[in-house]
């Protein structure tokens, strides 16, 4: 019974879990920090900015998402996902070709990250995870690695494409290349395919609220799991966002050449696939901390990897691996554990708050990173103290506890009572 039940989800959602993924892959999250890396050396050669100045660029655009990524889960809670994920979506699209009209001016420039931030921050996972956690519960770890594996797309194919467009075209238009990745891709798609939950759509016509069961977003701030939660996306998040951003100029340091340190760098986005893939189905079967937390100490090792003098490819391949694979562990986590701890009565404000964490984090390690870089002309001090902060957010994870209970299941209750 209980396959046929897994079976019978895929069979009923597996529409709206296509077009989430494609939704997250080419939304607000991914497309900024894995393009960004290929345009820093273009931008910083037509201006003369430093690199820790252009990676601040993230940081305008994070904490823009940050701002309103709480107030769109709300919307999203209340208004459906359906509508806030495909207005976002398209505003993330035209805002973000717009960065190709960046004057020579750092408050300019920062200024339209932090428009397509503002504007395109609903495109987050917080949205398109809303509806995936309603169309399914007992694959819902799977169902939510299939949705984020978008983000591993992106980190696989997205560093060689902008190097390939800004050679082509120059770094300008190939903002507007990039952007057509929302807007003649994802958009469509979303259009036709992506669809409120059920029981979301139902409560939406009553005009009452979500019935599920859950906590409020102030009890689940009162849970020191929740803070639990958020410090270890605060570690894992600025070793991970700040490696990826920068992992490009760094081996172009090194000597490898655009198109190499791209390819590199693509294969993070394979790892993060395969990463994500492996923790959701596991964590459907055993206590998701304990899975996730061997899985966060490999970028450990790829940080000391990545302080040699001398890299070889291997090594640089080894190191990139290795980051996507835990990357791609701790993103699926996150969405898994806020529903699983808190429910999903508010899980657009609570997940939101989760994310605004991630995404603050995410948004200002590229400049931590690049600033190090500037200071003392590598980044071999940041990537010990990533080292250590790595394996402080995964020892966070372990002291969790056990899933509540009444959150995990009032959910599954929700709809059994809703289907008769």
């Amino acid at each position: 019974m209980q396959t046929t039940d897994r079976t019978s989800e895929f069979r009923r959602g597996w529409r709206v879990l296509f077009a989430a993924s494609l939704g997250v892959a080419f939304g607000a999250s991914p497309i900024p920090f894995n393009s960004l890396g290929a345009f820093t050396v273009p931008i910083a050669s037509e201006f003369g900015w430093g690199r820790g100045q252009i990676q601040l660029a993230l940081f305008c655009f994070t904490v823009a998402v940050v701002l309103t990524v709480p107030i769109v889960g709300g919307l999203a809670d209340k208004l459906g996902v359906r509508r806030v994920a495909i207005a976002t979506l398209t505003l993330f699209g035209i805002t973000f070709a717009a960065i190709g009209l960046t004057p020579a001016s750092l408050a300019g420039f920062y200024g339209l990250w932090a428009l397509s931030g503002a504007l395109g921050g609903g495109s987050t996972p917080v949205t398109w995870t809303r509806a995936v956690n309603g169309w399914f519960v007992i694959n819902r770890g799977l169902a939510l690695a299939l949705t984020l594996i978008g983000t591993g797309i992106t980190a696989a194919f997205l560093p060689s494409l902008a190097v390939f467009l800004i050679e082509r075209f120059g770094w300008r238009l190939a903002f507007l290349g990039v952007a057509l990745l929302p807007l003649a891709v994802a958009l469509p798609i979303a259009l036709f395919f992506f669809r409120d939950p059920p029981l979301l759509a139902a409560s939406n016509a009553e005009g009452s609220a979500f019935p599920a069961g859950g906590l409020t977003l102030r009890q689940a701030m009162r849970k020191p799991q929740f803070w639990l939660l958020a410090g270890s996306i605060l570690c894992v998040a600025l070793v991970i966002a700040g490696t990826i951003t920068n992992l490009q100029p760094l081996l172009r340091d090194k000597g490898f050449t655009a198109g190499d340190a791209a390819r590199i760098a693509g294969a993070i986005g394979v790892s993060i696939i395969c990463g994500r893939l492996l923790a959701g189905y596991l964590i459907d079967r055993f206590w998701a901390p304990g899975i996730t937390f061997p899985m966060l100490l490999l970028p450990a090792i790829a940080c000391i990897v990545l302080t040699r003098p001398e890299i070889s490819p291997a090594s640089a391949l080894v190191a990139a691996i290795c980051i996507g694979f835990a990357s791609g562990a701790e993103t699926d986590l996150v969405a898994f554990l806020s529903a699983k701890y808190f429910g999903l009565a508010h899980y657009g404000k609570i997940y939101g708050v989760q994310y605004a964490v991630f995404g603050f984090v995410s948004g200002i390690a590229p400049f931590i990173f690049g600033r190090m870089f500037d200071q003392f002309g590598n980044y071999n001090a940041i990537f010990y103290i990533a080292a250590v902060m790595l394996v402080v957010g995964a020892l966070m994870l372990l002291v969790m506890g056990r899933y509540p209970q009444a959150a995990s299941d009032l959910h599954v209750g929700a709809q059994h009572h809703h289907a008769r």
